[in-house]
């Protein structure tokens, strides 16, 4: 089994993607592809070069990923499982705290340490990079370099740990979401049907038309559908014109759930169905 995953070793998704195939208790070892960044270990899953991927999609700090919600949009996939991972982002460094000049991580991982850095590091200059991991291998190049990336890296690429937990909560999870191609066959066994079910879509309104979005919610809401995220993304066509990504509790194999979706789709100008999967408890 291959499972795509950011790159290098050491990331969070790789944190992820170990944690799901632990969870699945697949017979097969998994082998990890490495990417730079999240499109392409989307095109890696549409062109079947990899079994699975595993991409970040929400993080409880700063919200969405916006790349990924688009590239959920844009590529034929489905969702097959989702991974709650906790996030402990450290300051890494080959020198010490004087030393430092540059600091390097995903923008994600910057975002979620705003405040840190703000108050320790305002003058310091702050570079991105496609991952944590990799921001970690830079900084072993040289001492006035550091990354924020996780205790794993610090281990894996031999950097010190100059300061532990920065991020700016405690509380700090991100959400990620294991993909297939639409037209790959799953070789992972099914979730036992009692397991609690997400199912995730996206729609395109006529928003044009008044109470169009009020439609969308009463129908989850007469069905005593739960939703669990409701969000917009822009369309890309126009401003103000918007996608809706919403993700809500029960399966597409639900009756409840199918009748829901066949009177939104009579609704919508688009509705596209994502997959229903295992939730992480």
């Amino acid at each position: 089994m291959i499972v795509g995953v950011l790159g290098p070793a050491g990331s969070y998704s790789e944190k992820a993607a170990k944690k799901w195939a632990k969870k699945m208790e697949h017979t097969d070892v998994p082998v990890f592809n490495y990417y730079e960044d999240i499109t392409d270990t989307f095109s890696a899953v549409v062109n079947k070069t990899v079994d699975y991927g595993v991409v970040p999609v929400e993080n409880s700090i700063e919200g969405s990923v916006g790349i990924t919600l688009d590239q959920l949009f844009e590529n034929e996939i489905t969702i097959t499982s989702e991974i709650v991972v906790p996030i402990e982002h450290c300051l890494l460094s080959k020198g010490s705290l004087s030393d430092i000049k540059i600091i390097l991580s995903h923008p994600q991982a910057l975002a979620q340490c705003r405040n840190f850095l703000k108050t320790h590091f305002k003058n310091t200059e702050l570079r991105t990079t496609g991952s944590t991991s990799h921001a970690a291998t830079l900084a072993t190049e040289f001492d006035e370099m550091a990354a924020i990336a996780s205790r794993s890296s610090a281990e894996m690429y031999g950097l010190k740990i100059l300061i532990p937990n920065i991020q700016d909560h405690n509380e700090n999870y991100t959400r990620f979401l294991v993909i297939k191609s639409k037209y790959k066959t799953s070789n992972i066994k099914s979730i036992p049907t009692e397991h609690l079910y997400k199912t995730s879509i996206i729609v395109y309104l006529d928003q044009n038309r008044p109470g169009a979005l009020y439609e969308i919610l009463e129908e989850f809401a007469k069905k005593e559908i739960n939703l669990t995220k409701i969000e917009s993304r822009p369309s890309k066509k126009a401003l103000g014109d918007y996608l809706f990504y919403i993700d809500f509790e029960g399966s597409i194999q639900d009756e409840t759930i199918k009748s829901a979706l066949d009177n939104l789709g009579r609704k919508v100008k688009m509705l596209k169905n994502l997959g229903s999967y295992p939730k992480d408890n």
